[in-house]
């Protein structure tokens, strides 16, 4: 099996900046006075992960590193009082720009996308809304990002870094991702580690978290999220 049978392509609203918007609200830092060094190596962190699990990253995030990393290489240059106004301007006010006219248009696009398709986070009270009513109040949907850095921690916790590794012996991601569903149609709603379980074949890890990821780019699955880093609990999107 090649690398590319495996790959994983990210969803629309999960390119580069919305990498960047996510480490900006993780952060909780001004998106005006972006600390550009921090950033930037978090970014970078991010996509090596991205890389080392096989997902299939557009151009656009290399740009963006590059933009980033050059950003950051301007910031550390000295600012003289004999520079014309010109040279004075802030290196990260086109990128803030850029990301504010973003997450303008994002947040209008999914805001009709959920009036569109009004009932998919309605569940029925015998299945999945009821098992969840019977744990901690979900605040909020997490998407692609905050499961990368849960199974990020996961595998340092565990002390298991060759997790974010893997090799080309044959697995089925199709057969992980209909083993998911299956699995939460008998029982309502996971945990992202109950789902991780089997931390001994690193194998199966690695395509179970792939087809978690691929599940919720197709909006077949949803993962929320009481408080940062709390406990991840996954279910369908629709019933």
């Amino acid at each position: 099996m090649t690398a590319g049978a495996y790959e994983i392509k990210l969803d629309i609203f999960e390119g580069p900046l919305d990498l960047l918007l996510y480490l900006i609200r993780k952060n909780e830092v001004d998106i005006y006075d972006i600390p550009i060094a921090l950033i930037t190596s978090q970014y970078m962190d991010y996509i090596d992960a991205m890389k080392s699990l096989n997902l299939n990253l557009a151009g656009e995030y290399l740009v963006l590193a590059a933009t980033l990393t050059h950003i950051k290489s301007r910031m550390l240059l000295p600012v003289s009082e004999e520079d014309d106004e010109e040279e004075n301007v802030d290196p990260r006010e086109e990128l803030v720009k850029q990301l504010l006219e973003y997450k303008m248009f994002k947040e209008a696009a999914l805001g009709l996308d959920r009036m569109s398709i009004l009932g998919r986070d309605v569940f029925s009270r015998d299945h999945a809304g009821e098992a969840l009513e019977k744990h901690e109040q979900l605040i909020g949907e997490i998407g692609i990002f905050e499961l990368i850095e849960a199974f990020r921690r996961i595998s340092f916790d565990t002390g298991r870094k060759d997790l974010m590794e893997i090799d080309v012996e044959k697995i089925s991601l199709s057969d992980r991702i209909n083993d998911i569903v299956d699995e939460l149609e008998r029982k309502g709603n996971l945990t992202f580690t109950d789902l991780l379980e089997d931390m001994g074949n690193r194998r199966k890890v690695i395509y179970t978290f792939l087809a978690i990821l691929e599940l919720v780019k197709l909006r077949i699955i949803k993962a929320y999220q009481a408080v940062p880093y709390g406990t991840i609990r996954i279910c369908l999107a629709e019933k």
